[in-house]
């Protein structure tokens, strides 16, 4: 059994996504990240980044104790070597695999992720003119970038569907509210509409958490508490600091 500790963002379905098209059993650990549970020792013993998804497979191929992995496209990896699908092993196939996980992590991840920020806060933290241009336009090039690769492949990394979509899948499905417009992109379009189309895509799209939290709920207390945890991060001391 793997443990996934969840929250519904993108970077989380991509491993739920992964798991139902792996056909392996999961338990969903919930991890608000709006509440702060990424700072709790207990989870930074397995995500010292104090991000999720993380997860503990319980179940290692090597027969030992149980493996916790953190970062998504690691924990994407594992479960496709675990599982022996969606990732190749011979080297040509891995690497043209492997090469679009880290395009997306480095890449189509952040700036959907800077671009998302920035234009939340846009009317209510000043002049945020130049960050929601720079980063709608870096998110436009990040469409640009998988359209091209999908003119020459039906997938991402080729002709057969891998990690490399899954991965990339769940930044695109809020393409509108970053500011984009897939008709401008129509072999994207194609792959995203045949992604869209796929049970096991859907199942893993549509894991959550349970009712989504009302912030009118919240108190003043917790609000300011909430926002000095998780707003202007700095490092936090070493245990012998």
């Amino acid at each position: 059994m793997i443990d996934l500790h969840f929250w519904p963002t993108p970077n989380s379905k991509k491993v739920t996504i992964l798991l139902e098209e792996c056909g392996l059993p999961y338990n969903i650990v919930p991890c608000n990240i709006g509440r702060g549970d990424q700072f709790e020792t207990s989870f930074l013993a397995i995500s010292p980044n104090n991000r999720m998804p993380a997860i503990v497979d319980h179940e290692p191929a090597d027969g030992g104790p149980p493996i916790s992995v953190f970062e998504s496209g690691a924990i994407m990896m594992y479960i496709a070597e675990k599982a022996g699908k969606f990732l190749p092993q011979d080297v040509r196939g891995k690497y043209q695999v492997t090469q679009w996980v880290i395009w997306q992590m480095a890449n189509q991840g952040p700036k959907s992720g800077e671009c998302g920020h920035f234009l939340r806060l846009k009317d209510t933290q000043g002049d945020q003119s130049y960050a929601v241009r720079r980063f709608t336009d870096e998110v436009n090039r990040m469409f640009g970038v998988m359209n091209n690769q999908l003119y020459q492949h039906r997938y991402m990394a080729g002709d057969d569907y891998t990690i490399a979509d899954m991965i990339c899948y769940p930044w695109t499905v809020n393409w509108k509210a970053f500011g984009q417009d897939i008709e401008e992109f129509k072999h994207f379009k194609r792959w995203f509409e045949e992604m869209e189309a796929r049970p096991a895509v859907a199942r893993g799209m549509a894991v959550t958490v349970g009712p989504v939290e009302d912030p009118a709920s919240l108190s003043p207390e917790e609000i300011a508490r909430r926002t000095k945890l998780l707003y202007n991060q700095r490092a936090r001391p070493a245990p012998d600091a």
